[in-house]
């Protein structure tokens, strides 16, 4: 089997800090650049599960590698390059704190406030008699708070934002049009691969005074997609919806008794388990790029990532 990353400790020339994440690892170089590298580690009801799997950072990674690259015409990114599979290197911004999420239909978080009798979210009017998964009239932009480690993040309106001082008026109205245009560009790329995007979340940061888009666009991770087709029927029928996704990862825990409860323990990832989930996460690459994947070194991923970036940052 492919060896899996599941953690990194580097010392790169001007390292000034590292975080590590549920699923990345950040590291602050000379505090001007941050380079993020996407592990193999996995994370199910807020839990990182015991075993990485093989190629799911580098999967993650080469689509938010491509999403950026295909967007900048909408709004400046802020990556500069991908010297490894695993690796994105970018531009250190002051982050926003709030995220933006935008939703297109009534599905999940969304689904479950309205069916407790929720007809609001986030200050926006919901219109009575809407049905689990069904299209939005026109997509919403519904923020929540960025939490600090170890909390949730929470829902604001637009309002909240803008009279707390989270964001000024201007530059919230900068960040609606700009994750709207990143939902409408998204939404088309995903129907050609014959997709729907259900609904995404997109977060900014500033640089040299400009809006940037950073982190991740339009992974599994931070995103839901539906197949296309079959939708309309299955909704007419009132039925669940397939979803690309690591949905059937949660769905394997629940089956084995562990939903992050109290108490609970994870139960055992098999070598075959891991293999299938791997499998499913190359599958959810090719089917989201409509690219082949092509698998990287991973008879010594750390070394290969380590030679890489510093490669790389000898010629930055």
């Amino acid at each position: 089997m492919a060896q899996a990353i599941t953690r990194t400790d580097f010392s790169f020339p001007g390292q000034k800090g590292i975080y590590r994440g549920k699923v990345r690892d950040v590291y602050t170089i000379d505090d001007r650049y941050l380079l993020m590298i996407a592990s193999d580690r996995i994370s199910a009801f807020d839990v990182v599960l015991p075993e990485g799997i093989p190629y799911k950072g580098q999967v993650l990674n080469q689509i938010a590698a491509m999403f950026l690259d295909i967007v900048r015409d909408i709004v400046p990114t802020w990556n500069i390059a991908s010297p490894d599979p695993n690796v994105t290197v970018g531009v250190r911004c002051q982050t926003f704190p709030v995220e933006m999420i935008v939703r297109g239909y009534l599905t999940g978080s969304s689904w479950r406030l309205y069916k407790s009798g929720g007809r609001h979210i986030c200050g926006i009017p919901l219109p009575e008699g809407m049905r689990e998964h069904q299209r939005f009239e026109k997509p919403l932009i519904t923020p929540t708070t960025k939490a600090e480690h170890g909390l949730h993040d929470e829902d604001i309106s637009r309002d909240e934002i803008i009279s707390t001082g989270l964001v000024d008026e201007e530059e919230y109205s900068m960040l609606e049009d700009y994750s709207m245009k990143l939902f409408i560009r998204g939404s088309e790329i995903a129907a050609r691969q014959g997709l729907i995007l259900v609904d995404t979340k997109y977060e900014f940061g500033k640089h040299d005074g400009n809006i940037c888009l950073i982190d991740e666009i339009h992974t599994p991770d931070s995103s839901r997609y539906f197949y296309a087709d079959g939708y309309e029927e299955r909704f007419a029928r009132g039925e669940q919806q397939r979803q690309l996704s690591k949905e059937f990862v949660r769905e394997w825990l629940m089956a084995n008794g562990f939903q992050g409860r109290s108490g609970e323990m994870v139960p055992e990832m098999t070598s075959e388990f891991v293999t299938e989930i791997s499998e499913r996460y190359i599958e959810l690459y090719e089917k989201i790029t409509g690219r082949e994947f092509v698998k990287a070194d991973t008879e010594d991923p750390i070394r290969r990532i380590e030679r890489n970036i510093r490669s790389f940052l000898a010629e930055l």
